[in-house]
């Protein structure tokens, strides 16, 4: 006897989807965001079909609604990524992440001589491609591309 068994995840009363997370990026949003520590629930779906992007990812976050500074680093790995923010089981706003035109003080320059790494400035870049994600330091002009952006 082949009894079909489904999986239910709650719906959210109150928190943020992070819907179509490009496949293989859920862990690194989860990562950046410092979600490990989060107290509340947190539902991940990972290699999820999706007809506009073949495979996806999602998070679901309850109770959490995230600040302008979390949204960039959402951008900057997943700029496919759309936000969901639910109320009372309601969704109230609904927007595509864009990567910004500059970046301050969460990602860390990949050159070791950069003044920001030897004194310790905050950093700070410009988004010179928003496609491939590529960031210029305004210090000593280096660019980081997406695969080597580490975030502090």
């Amino acid at each position: 006897m082949n009894k079909r068994k489904e999986l239910v995840v709650s719906a959210l009363k109150n928190g943020t989807v992070i819907d179509h997370i490009p496949e293989g990026n859920v862990l690194n949003v989860v990562r950046i965001l410092n979600l490990e520590d989060f107290e509340d629930q947190i539902y991940l779906g990972a290699n999820l079909d999706s007809k506009k992007y073949g495979k996806k990812g999602l998070i679901k976050v309850s109770n959490k609604y995230f600040k302008s500074n979390e949204i960039n680093k959402i951008a900057l790995v997943a700029p496919t990524a759309t936000l969901i923010e639910i109320k009372d089981f309601q969704i109230t706003s609904k927007k595509q992440v864009s990567v910004p035109n500059k970046v301050e003080g969460f990602v860390k320059c990949f050159n070791p001589n950069c003044v920001t790494n030897v004194e310790g400035i905050g950093t700070k870049f410009q988004v010179v491609d928003k496609k491939d994600v590529k960031l210029k330091c305004y210090y000593c002009e280096k660019v980081t591309a997406e695969k080597n952006i580490e975030f502090i």
